[in-house]
C-alpha cells in the first residue's frame, strides 16, 4: 500500500518559515517526479512545486518563486518544501503528491498519489 505522509504545518507569523517533509511508503517512486500542492479555504488546489528524480531540476509555482524551495532525499524516499518569507495568503492545506511518469507536469489530475495534508497558517 502506497503511502505519502505529510509533517511540519503549523502555526508561523508572517516572515517567517517552515519546513514540510512528505516521507512516501510502499513502493519506490525512483525516476518519477514529486510535488507539492495546497489548497485554501473555498479555493481550488493548486500546484506549487516539482522536482525531478535526480533532483536537478524544479518548477515552481509564480506565486512561491524565490521564496520556497523543493528539495528530495532517494535514500530516505522523501521531499521537503523549505518556506521562507511566508505570507498570509499562503495560508493553505499542503499536500505532498507522487505520480508514476516522468516529472514536471504541474496538473493535479496528473498525479497518482496523495497524502492527508498538513495545515499552514500564516498570521499577519
Amino acid at each position: 500500500q502506497v503511502q505519502l505522509v505529510e509533517s511540519g504545518g503549523g502555526l508561523v507569523q508572517a516572515g517567517g518559515s517552515l519546513k514540510l517533509s512528505c516521507a512516501t511508503s510502499g513502493r519506490t517512486f525512483t525516476g518519477y517526479g514529486l510535488g507539492w500542492f495546497r489548497q485554501a479555504p473555498g479555493k481550488e488546489r493548486e500546484f506549487v512545486a516539482t522536482i525531478s528524480w535526480s533532483g536537478t531540476s524544479t518548477i515552481y509555482a509564480d506565486s512561491v518563486a524565490g521564496r520556497f524551495t523543493i528539495s528530495r532525499d532517494n535514500a530516505r524516499n522523501s521531499v521537503y518544501l523549505q518556506m521562507n518569507s511566508l505570507k498570509p495568503e499562503d495560508t493553505a492545506v499542503y499536500y505532498c503528491a507522487a505520480r508514476t511518469a516522468p516529472w514536471g507536469s504541474q496538473d493535479l489530475n496528473a498525479y497518482n498519489y496523495w497524502g492527508q495534508g498538513t495545515q499552514v497558517t500564516v498570521s499577519s
